[in-house]
């Protein structure tokens, strides 16, 4: 007979891979993957409080994690009524919340790649080409996340 004691289970395992996979994957540190999935496989919404016993993590850690979850769109923090805390849960909408703020910061690229550009006109011609290519790329990505945004809207 083999000892599993030691074996981590499959909820632990998961959010090994969320910590692994997630996170990096989209710049985020460990701890932030760990957080999303601990939230998404959460049936109710979370303290700090039952956020840091899960997770073996400080306070501030989960403080300052939560807030970057809530920043890229996936995450919602809230005060029930009747309670003195405020819970932390997955967002119904996530995805669509997620794919709106990579959106708005492909947004603010292009704006910058198009200030740039107006301010570039006494540079050698390399670099307003490449300015160009710049500007022409984020209009591009701008146009295809709102189209993205709108199709996966209609699914859900």
């Amino acid at each position: 007979m083999s000892d599993t004691s030691s074996r981590p289970s499959g909820n632990e395992l998961l959010l090994d891979d969320f910590a692994n996979v997630i996170g990096p994957t989209m710049g985020w540190p460990p701890m932030a993957g760990r957080i999303a999935g601990v939230l998404l496989l959460s049936e109710e919404p979370m303290t700090v409080q039952q956020l840091q016993d899960e997770l073996g993590a400080s306070a501030g850690s989960v403080s300052e994690t939560t807030r970057l979850l809530i920043t890229n769109g996936v995450v919602r923090r809230f005060k029930p009524p009747g309670t003195r805390h405020y819970v932390y849960e997955w967002r119904p909408d996530a995805w669509s919340a997620c794919l709106g703020h990579q959106l708005r910061q492909t947004e603010q690229l292009r704006d910058l790649a198009h200030r740039a550009q107006q301010e570039a006109r006494t540079l050698p011609s390399l670099q307003r080409r490449r300015l160009r290519e710049m500007a022409a790329y984020y209009d591009f990505m701008v146009a295809r996340l709102n189209s993205l945004l709108e199709e996966y809207g209609a699914l859900t």
